[in-house]
């Protein structure tokens, strides 16, 4: 993605940080000649690859695993938002703009062949989504229940070649101008506010 260097973030560890929090990602793969995007829960483990594994899994119906074929694909995991009115600004003759936050990783989505490793991802997720629940859905279900299910879905991993960052957050303006965003967002976008404040 096009990336000026005062938006672009670098450290492993917050780009890490953030596939963590905003786990929900946008899997983007070449299929039949034209681009094809499936939303799903991702799985970061930061200690596998260079740049950390991805794990993932979608729907046997969904024919986005079939373009997988060794093909280098992108995952998108996008953060908090906000449109920015230019009447915060001291210069008057501004225009309006949005700050955002996203990380894109790239890599090579390879399919999981072995059911008990697969079952391993889907408990894994399963078990980090529940516990914030005080009555946490019951783990391990029957198991015919399991491998029925477990047939209706194919896992994936995805090591990450190269990550990029981009936290577009109004470091292009002044300390004072800053500081206006951040108050007129506060309210309504405390997160973007937040994110502000800890790059000002």
């Amino acid at each position: 993605m096009y990336i000026p260097d005062k938006f672009r973030e670098d450290d492993i560890e917050t780009l890490h940080a953030f596939i963590r929090e905003h786990s929900f990602g946008i899997l983007v793969t070449q299929m039949d000649g034209a681009p094809f995007a499936t939303h799903l829960p991702f799985l970061f483990d930061a200690d596998r690859g260079s740049h950390g594994m991805l794990r993932a899994h979608m729907a046997r119906a969904n024919p986005h695993w079939r373009s997988f074929n060794e093909q280098e694909a992108l995952v998108i995991f996008q953060g908090p938002h906000a449109y920015v009115s230019p009447s915060w600004y001291e210069v008057e003759l501004s225009v309006p703009t949005w700050n955002y936050a996203a990380v894109h990783a790239y890599g090579i989505p390879r399919l999981i062949e072995d059911g008990a490793a697969l079952y391993d991802q889907l408990k894994t997720l399963v078990q980090i989504h529940e516990a914030q629940f005080e009555q946490p859905w019951p783990f391990p279900l029957p198991e015919d229940y399991v491998q029925k299910m477990m047939r209706g879905v194919v896992g994936f991993t995805f090591e990450i070649t190269r990550l990029e960052g981009k936290f577009k957050m109004s470091q292009n303006r002044s300390a004072r101008e800053r500081e206006k965003v951040i108050e007129a967002l506060g309210n309504t976008h405390a997160d973007v506010a937040t994110i502000m404040a800890e790059l000002s």
